[in-house]
């Protein structure tokens, strides 16, 4: 009984964790002008906070269209222009994934299609399941999202970001615990 109670409480911290992100990406595009969401940013080497956003986007859409076949592959993202220049596009990718996390709380195997190799488009399949997965897009859109807090700074000051956007939970339990040492 225990067991299913462990797992339960992952489930729940996976999905919580992967509904924050989603939130707190919409927030952005919902205060954001359309001018700065595009603007290159000269902090980010010229890239925009729509291209970090669309690129953590697309990373959670294909493990959502992984799921549906069995087989994700990160390398084989749409990297779909409009989102990155779209707000009203990217909110509809963040409703469309949310309501996939939302609708597939279980846990299923899955296989992970990877290839390294620079002049070779061959791969290898190994093996993962969509708790693992979903956990990799947690930690690499909180990476995306510290990239993009940067880009916002920068080029879209006005842009209200809570306080832990971009920054893992861990760090943010170390800063707890320093804190409370004070």
């Amino acid at each position: 009984m225990e067991g299913l109670k462990t797992n339960r409480r992952i489930e729940m911290q996976i999905l919580s964790a992967s509904v924050e992100i989603l939130n707190q990406l919409e927030s952005i595009l919902e205060q954001i002008h359309s001018q700065d969401f595009s603007r290159p940013s000269v902090l980010l080497s010229g890239s925009t906070i729509g291209q970090h956003l669309r690129h953590t986007l697309e990373f959670f859409l294909c493990l959502e269209k992984g799921f549906k076949e069995g087989v994700i592959n990160y390398d084989k993202r749409g990297h779909d222009k409009r989102i990155e220049s779209d707000k009203s596009l990217a909110i509809s990718a963040i409703n469309k994934i949310s309501h996939f996390v939302a609708s597939h709380p279980i846990d299923k195997a899955l296989g992970l299609e990877v290839g390294y190799e620079h002049n070779s488009e061959r791969c290898c399949l190994i093996s993962t399941n969509y708790y693992r997965e979903l956990t990799y897009n947690i930690e690499h859109a909180v990476h995306h999202m510290a990239i993009v807090k940067i880009g916002v700074r920068e080029v879209a000051p006005y842009v209200i970001l809570p306080d832990n956007f971009g920054i893992a939970a861990s760090t943010v339990r170390y800063r707890d615990t320093l804190i409370n040492q004070a």
